[in-house]
């Protein structure tokens, strides 16, 4: 099995407002930068988007060490909340809906192909990646700020 690393952020002009999201994938002394954005979502969700950008695009099961500045996603996946969510028809303890389920059922399946681990990054501090990740999730999410890709 291949080993690819991904680093992932997610970003957010408003909350909800204006998003991007961006996933660097590195392999074999290669790397690929994926991002995108939407007009009208949360920060959550371009964090979401941006590890299920990283690991849509690889080609076959691969064993990921994927790095995010998001506690939400890390602690979502590790202590298996996002499980117990998915178990009562994406329903949290408090009998309130689940955030983002659509985006969760997307990336589950994503989370069986390959086997991840997950690494925590402080946001904006000394990692040259998970920097980048967010230029490029800012970018995105300020061509729907400034109108561009309206």
């Amino acid at each position: 099995m291949k080993t690819v690393t991904i680093y992932t952020d997610g970003a957010c002009s408003g909350n909800p407002g204006p998003g991007g999201w961006a996933a660097i994938l590195e392999w074999n002394g290669r790397e690929k930068e994926l991002s995108g954005g939407e007009a009208e979502t949360t920060n959550n969700r371009m964090e979401l988007r941006g590890v299920i950008a990283g690991l849509s695009a690889l080609k076959e099961p691969c064993e990921v060490a994927l790095f995010t500045d998001s506690k939400y996603l890390i602690d979502s996946v590790t202590k298996r909340w996002v499980y117990g969510w998915q178990a009562r028809g994406w329903v949290k303890p408090d009998k309130k809906p689940a955030l983002n389920a659509d985006l969760w059922a997307v990336l589950l399946p994503l989370l069986e192909k390959h086997s991840v681990s997950w690494h925590w990054v402080k946001g904006h501090a000394d990692n040259p990646k998970n920097n980048r990740c967010d230029q490029l999730a800012v970018a995105q999410s300020r061509k729907f700020k400034d109108g561009e890709a309206l």
